[in-house]
């Protein structure tokens, strides 16, 4: 920080080979500039690495290699970074780079029933048609929810896809999303593919049907619309990295670290769409793609401390990396640790959906940078294909490993929305929760054994001891949890008969004629009211009695809770040997 406030650079440069504008007045730099265009990507260098963390408040930063940064900005952004008197350059915009020709659909590829080779970009009413035309051919296994409506009318679609695809499923909600920053476009055109792709193989190839089957699969191909097509309708030419509101999307989110409004902005609609799906929604992963590098990002991007799932991120990066260097050149996705990084380690970013998704819905999202060429040529758009449609598959299975099963109640069976939290573990808000509709919960960890305890307003928390978690498998837990209410009842309870009494703490219960519920229990309490043993019970279908069995029991009087999971009874026992 110190460093950047001495401003040491006194000559700002416009172009590559641009004139020098060292004696000419910020508003005629700034009115020559934002004659034509709404944001500028330009490019300059910091003396320390903590200039970066100053500047991320004020300006949308791209890229950092080494101490070279490579930002966006607004006018009004550009004028708070010109008080610091850096060198900079002003970088051909990356929207504009290609021609037309490079962008557009083939010949005779217009129709969305040709739809069979994704080698161009989609203008917006093919990509409508597309989305449409989707469901309609197969509408048993997927539907289309409208996110909303960005600022300039545009859909923002999500496609969703499983098996049951209208009935809420106790199964993992997994969500990919792209192009949020309306110029990073490949992963626009691979989220069309995949949806293809997963639609196409339904019912041929047993992976895709395992994947539709057990997962609420959705894809939001275009996040940011009225950034991609700036340049009109007909064309992706023209992208831009900003809303129709000249605000980085990216920037605008609730931050963990700044707070509600981490770029000075209010939310902007778009943002506000996408907090409300994320309300709407119970995602347990999600991804995001951009383009200007090649990466695979893992949270804190605000923070310099690490995530608690650190080593999972590690281990679910490194996956994705590897799968994707089998399948692609050496050259390719091999930025930052061979193509895994944290976040802040890279450069830190404030508002990012990200955190955001991460830190208030428990979600675990991670930004993968899949292309350093924002707008590839459409000629490449099927070999980036081919390099990550496996990990793509492999980050929705992954979904479904770590520890995951369904909440109920004792005494209804029905769902609970509980909070599941790993003791020596969770922070900053890793916990995950249970859905309220279905009970589900979905926890992916890095293998090892934790403590899980289980809690919800009204319920008596439990706590799971020593559950082994192995990775890249399914560790399954169903936990019912008993309300509060059981305990009002323990002074007007019947009582249960134990037969023999006295005894030696070998008896026998005969049962009340309540069913028993899967999670009934004894507790034995001494004279003191402390528990001196407790036992799940499990009867034998038809018998009307339970055997007990108390090791090495104490000489005198006990009382006996039985908790049948819809009512408790009380009863006075004896012990005398």
């Amino acid at each position: 920080m110190k460093y950047l406030l001495r401003g040491l650079f006194a000559v700002l440069f416009i172009g590559l080979n641009g004139p020098s504008y060292s004696q000419e007045p910020v508003k005629r730099i700034l009115d020559s500039l934002f004659k034509d265009r709404s944001e500028v990507c330009f490019t300059f260098k910091v003396t320390d690495r903590e200039d970066v963390h100053a500047l991320t408040r004020l300006i949308s930063i791209d890229n950092v290699k080494g101490k070279t940064v490579f930002a966006y900005a607004n006018r009004k952004e550009f004028a708070d970074f010109l008080r610091y008197d850096f060198d900079y350059k002003i970088l051909p915009q990356p929207g504009k780079l290609l021609n037309k020709s490079e962008l557009e659909s083939p010949a005779g590829r217009d129709a969305p029933a040709d739809r069979t080779t994704w080698d161009f970009y989609p203008n917006y009413q093919q990509y409508v048609d597309y989305m449409v035309g989707f469901v309609s051919a197969h509408p048993s296994i997927c539907r289309l929810d409208t996110v909303g409506i960005s600022i300039q009318g545009r859909l923002i679609l999500s496609l969703i896809i499983s098996k049951n695809v209208n009935q809420e499923e106790a199964e993992p909600q997994f969500l990919y999303t792209s192009s949020i920053h309306g110029d990073e476009l490949t992963g626009y055109v691979l989220m069309l593919h995949l949806i293809d792709y997963l639609l196409s193989n339904y019912g041929i190839d047993p992976v895709i049907d395992n994947l539709i089957n057990t997962t609420e699969i959705c894809i939001n191909p275009l996040a940011n619309p009225d950034g991609t097509f700036a340049g009109g309708n007909s064309s992706v030419y023209g992208a831009v990295r900003y809303n129709a509101n000249n605000i980085d999307l990216n920037r605008n989110f609730p931050d963990p670290k700044v707070g509600p409004h981490p770029d000075g902005n209010a939310w902007q609609k778009e943002t506000e769409i996408w907090m409300s799906y994320a309300d709407n929604n119970h995602f347990s992963m999600s991804a995001n793609f951009h383009g200007g590098a090649e990466v695979f990002n893992y949270p804190w991007d605000t923070w310099s401390k690490l995530a608690a799932d650190d080593d999972w991120w590690q281990f679910v990066g490194r996956e994705w990396a590897d799968t994707v260097h089998h399948y692609s050149p050496a050259s390719y996705f091999n930025d930052m640790d061979n193509g895994v990084t944290n976040g802040n380690a890279w450069y830190e970013i404030n508002g990012g959906r990200q955190d955001y998704m991460n830190y208030w819905h428990y979600c675990r999202e991670v930004t993968v940078e899949i292309s350093n060429i924002k707008l590839l040529p459409a000629n490449q758009l099927l070999t980036f294909w081919n390099y990550n449609y496996s990990s793509f598959l492999n980050f929705i299975r992954e979904s479904h490993y770590g520890i995951n099963g369904i909440v109920t109640d004792t005494v209804n069976d029905m769902p609970v929305a509980a909070k599941v939290f790993i003791e020596g573990h969770d922070r900053d808000f890793s916990e995950v929760y249970s859905r309220s509709t279905t009970g589900f919960y979905a926890r992916p960890i890095f293998e090892g054994t934790y403590n899980l305890t289980f809690s919800a307003p009204g319920y008596f928390s439990k706590t799971i001891k020593n559950v082994g978690v192995f990775n890249r498998v399914t560790t399954n837990l169903d936990v019912q949890l008993r309300p509060l209410t059981y305990d009002a009842q323990d002074k007007s309870v019947s009582s249960v008969l134990v037969y023999p009494n006295p005894n030696n703490g070998h008896f026998r219960l005969i049962l009340p004629d309540s069913p028993i519920n899967p999670s009934s229990s004894i507790q034995l309490l001494n004279s003191l009211g402390k528990v001196v043993y407790s036992s799940e019970v499990t009867r034998t279908t038809g018998s009307s009695t339970v055997e007990i069995d108390i090791p090495n029991p104490s000489d005198g009087l006990y009382y006996l809770k039985f908790n049948s999971g819809y009512r408790i009874y009380i009863d006075k026992l004896i012990i005398k040997k």
